[in-house]
């Protein structure tokens, strides 16, 4: 090891307690104010066996992506594990089940923030709030830590508000939790990938394995601890809005956490919850945008995409071509899309993405991958079966898109054997 690597090596600042902050503030955004109702509408009061589901899967993910991070200190995640452990295509098929995903978060983001923020005109809004971020990100403008920090702050307050404003509000009702099973396990795990959207940011902590100490002991147990408080929270969460609103009440509304209270005494708190939720929903959607973008840029300058979305700006430093094209697929999908869709569609793209992580995690050689395997093999196997169950049409427009990708990827490889 050089004098370089080693001085980088000591550079390990995070503790156990810090990995897992990281992993909170990644994890408890926007996704927890938008996924209540679709989940609501799969499983009924089920959705409660469906959070720990979609956690486990989210677990497993986590870890096989932390192992790869450890063997491929590169920037791009499963884009990358894939290419190098399973080969180009699989590679590719990441990447892109990432962008087509992501970018259907990007939608949900700016639909939930149209629907907390603008209630009567809620599509309206989400366009607004689609053209403004694009515009934010076009010049170069990113979350620094200092706003991620507030942004965790007022969601956490938000979300306490809306646990004390329905407990304390007097309209809850036992009943309304039950059946737990009503709508069987096809609906429960259908509501696991579609909650599966709510932990969206997980991995994050899987990626500091240069930045804490003793990364081979802590990013394992800063994981399944992180994901259990995000859980505990979502449960709280999840059980205060269905002892007011009842599972129907809760799939049919468009703004739940925010009904939940102001079905009770204490409305005055509603006005935080909605606070609280725009500001975590543009605040995710500004991150996702920026991280759309540049990885389609790495793809374009792959020519995995088409070269054209490798354009820099040359004043402001952004993959220029690719935030226009992001930002206006957005706006169409806010357009003509509801949220239950957007969540569908951005699950399938997402779990695609980790299944190729898990199975290139299988890969991995070395005696330190043994006692990982089963996690990866779990892991791999969770994707493929919340896949399966979430709505048909989202399964089949995102399975669509991936095949769209994979039909222009061979178009253009094509292309380029002629012209050589």
């Amino acid at each position: 090891m050089s004098g370089q690597d080693r001085s980088a090596a000591l550079r390990r600042e995070l503790g156990l307690a810090d990995a897992v902050l990281v992993g909170l503030g990644a994890m408890l955004g926007a996704g927890v104010f938008a996924a209540w109702g679709p989940a609501a509408t799969a499983a009924g009061a089920g959705l409660l066996i469906a959070l720990p589901v979609a956690a486990l899967v989210a677990y497993c993910n986590a870890i096989s992506s932390a192992q790869l991070a450890a063997v491929h200190p590169l920037a791009g995640g499963t884009y990358v594990y894939g290419r190098r452990q399973l080969g180009r295509t699989w590679g590719f098929v990441a990447g892109w089940g990432f962008v087509v995903g992501k970018s259907a978060s990007c939608a949900a983001m700016a639909l939930t923030a149209g629907a907390y923020a603008w209630p009567a005109h809620p599509r309206v809004a989400a366009v607004l709030a689609a053209v403004l971020l694009t515009a934010v990100n076009y010049r170069g403008v990113t979350k620094t830590a200092a706003v991620t920090r507030v942004l965790v702050a007022i969601t956490l307050l938000a979300l306490g508000a809306v646990v004390v404003g329905s407990l304390a509000g007097g309209a809850t009702d036992p009943a309304r939790l039950s059946p737990l099973t009503g709508h069987g396990a096809y609906g429960i795990l259908q509501a696991a990938g579609l909650l599966f959207f709510a932990f969206a940011g997980y991995a994050r902590i899987a990626t500091l394995g240069e930045e804490v100490r003793n990364p081979a002991r802590t990013i394992p147990q800063a994981v399944p601890l992180a994901l259990g408080i995000v859980v505990a929270v979502y449960a709280l969460v999840g059980v205060s809005v269905l002892l007011v609103l009842g599972a129907d009440g809760t799939a049919s509304s468009v703004a739940p956490l925010q009904d939940a209270v102001l079905t009770g005494s204490l409305r005055s708190l509603a006005p935080l919850v909605q606070v609280g939720a725009v500001a975590a929903s543009l605040g995710v959607l500004l991150s996702a945008m920026a991280g759309v973008g540049r990885t389609a840029l790495a793809m374009a300058r792959d020519r995995e995409l088409p070269v054209a979305l490798a354009a820099i700006h040359p004043r402001f430093a952004v993959p220029q071509r690719a935030e226009l094209l992001l930002g206006a697929v957005v706006v169409l999908a806010v357009s003509v899309a509801d949220i239950r869709g957007a969540i569908g569609f951005s699950s399938t793209g997402v779990l695609v993405y980790y299944a190729i992580g898990n199975a290139s995690a299988w890969t991995l050689p070395g005696r330190a991958r043994h006692w990982r395997r089963p996690v990866a093999a779990l892991g791999f196997t969770g994707c493929l079966v919340l896949v399966a169950t979430l709505p048909i049409a989202s399964v089949l427009a995102g399975l669509g898109v991936l095949g769209l990708g994979l039909l222009t990827r061979a178009v253009l490889a094509s292309r380029r054997s002629v012209e050589r």
